[in-house]
Parts: C-alpha cells; structure tokens; sequence
C-alpha cells in the first residue's frame, strides 16, 4: 500500500529519541522528507544521521529548538516555515504524589505538555487549511482518560491534549486537512525505562517493567510495554493520504489498557 509520503515534509518534534524518533525512522521508510527536530543540532545532527545510515534512500532534515518554550516554537517555525504533517510529540513527565506537586511543577507541564501543541498547530494549522491539505497529530497517552495518580500533572495535561486537537479539528470541517491524537499506552522508551527505574529502584529491568504493569497499568489486555515501532507505524499510517476520514479523533493505540466502551 503506497501511504502517499513521496514529496511530504514531516516534521516531528522531540524526535532525537524515543517515540519521536521511531515514528520519523518510520515515515522516512516511506519515502517522506523527515525533519528532525531536537534542542541541540549535536543530537538533531546524531539522530539524523541514524535514520539515514537504516532507511536506504532516507530523506532527512533537522531544526534545533525546544518546542516547550515560546522561543523554541519560533526558532522551528522560522527555519521550518512550512509542513505537510505535524506531529506534536513533545511531553514530559514524573512520577509525584499528587499532594505533593507544586504549583510550579504543574505550569511547567502545561508549558510543555500543552502550550508546544498550541503554538506549533497555532502557524501550521492555518498554512494546511490555506493549501487544503495537511494531517497534524497530537502525541498524547493512555493516560489522558485513564487515571494515572503517579502522573497526576501529565496526566491532566494529556486530557487538555484531547480537548485542544478536537476544538482545533473543529476548524478544518470541509476541508482535506485532519487533527487527530494518538493514545498510546506505556512505551519501551529510555524516558519511560527511566520512570519505571525510580518507581522499582534495584529491580531488574524486565522484572521491574512486569511489577509496573500489574500494579499501574492492571487492566492491560497485552501485558507489556509497547514496542515504539508498533506506535510509530500506527502514527505513519495516520499522517498519511489514507486516512481523510478519521478527524477529531482520540485513537487507542494502548493494548486495550482503557475498559471503557466508548
């Protein structure tokens, strides 16, 4: 099945490891021009280079700047002035008991988790709708719907994400172009081997991940961490010229994590 990437330009943020990383590999295996996007050009330059030496014929470019500070949005829009797809991948988050998160703590993750997706889709969002083409997709988590009192700051932040990407679907209504979020369950990420690393300090990996899934994550239908390349082919699929009809959806991409029907 041809996706329709040939002659797209993809821009993914956060994408010098991780979740990021996998799905830009993954779009550039489909012939789409990937920019990389990382805080320093050392690691946009590194990961670049990865992509290329694994996807033969990869087509692949890097902007520096940190998406989670107004500046950074503005140093990307400026050397990335236009996309075809947008994949707001950028999010941070840390185990904290709910009482014990401050006020800072929450407008921090507001500022990344949420005001990086407003600005970023604030520019490109209106470009997409002026050509009437363009797919912007919002990274956002189980965990947005599913409570997660290990989470609690991220986990709000993931539910505004939901809001944000529908209320901004809701202006592309007639048109070609999409705005979807993605919730994927927890991934085998370094940021995510790191979290579980706090909760289970000691513990081997494998048997530390088995412990987080059965305490956090019971309800999981697949029992595991999702591998990044199963969410990253989700998400390739997604952002391509096959899917115009999905718009404004929340898509569960989580191991069948959330019990809820609809």
């Amino acid at each position: 099945m041809d996706l329709g990437y040939k002659g797209k330009r993809c821009l993914v943020t956060a994408s010098t490891g991780g979740l990021g990383f996998a799905i830009a590999r993954s779009m550039a295996h489909e012939g789409a021009t990937v920019v990389v996007n990382g805080r320093t050009a050392e690691k946009a330059g590194n990961a670049a280079a990865q992509i290329a030496s694994e996807v033969a014929g990869a087509d692949v470019e890097t902007v520096v700047g940190n998406s989670g500070t107004a500046q950074g949005c503005a140093a990307i829009i400026e050397a990335c002035p236009d996309v075809d797809v947008l994949v707001i991948n950028l999010g941070i988050y840390e185990a904290v008991d709910i009482y014990e998160a401050g006020d800072d703590r929450w407008y921090e993750l507001i500022e990344i988790n949420v005001m990086s997706g407003v600005r970023l889709a604030r520019y490109y969002l209106p470009k997409m709708l002026e050509r009437d083409s363009g797919r912007v997709i919002f990274m956002a988590s189980e965990s947005a719907i599913n409570p997660a009192p290990e989470l609690p700051a991220y986990s709000a932040t993931k539910t505004m994400q939901l809001s944000l990407a529908r209320n901004l679907a809701e202006t592309t209504k007639s048109t070609s172009v999409t705005v979807n979020s993605v919730l994927p369950g927890p991934s085998r990420t370094e940021g995510v081997a790191k979290l579980i690393a706090g909760l289970y300090p000691g513990v081997p990996t494998e048997e530390a991940e088995r412990r987080f899934i059965a305490e956090n994550r019971p309800t999981s239908l697949i029992q595991r961490l999702s591998r990044p390349e199963e969410v990253a082919d989700f998400v390739t699929f997604l952002g391509s010229a096959r899917t115009g009809i999905v718009n404004g959806a929340a898509l569960r991409i989580d191991g069948g994590l959330i019990r809820t029907v609809m």
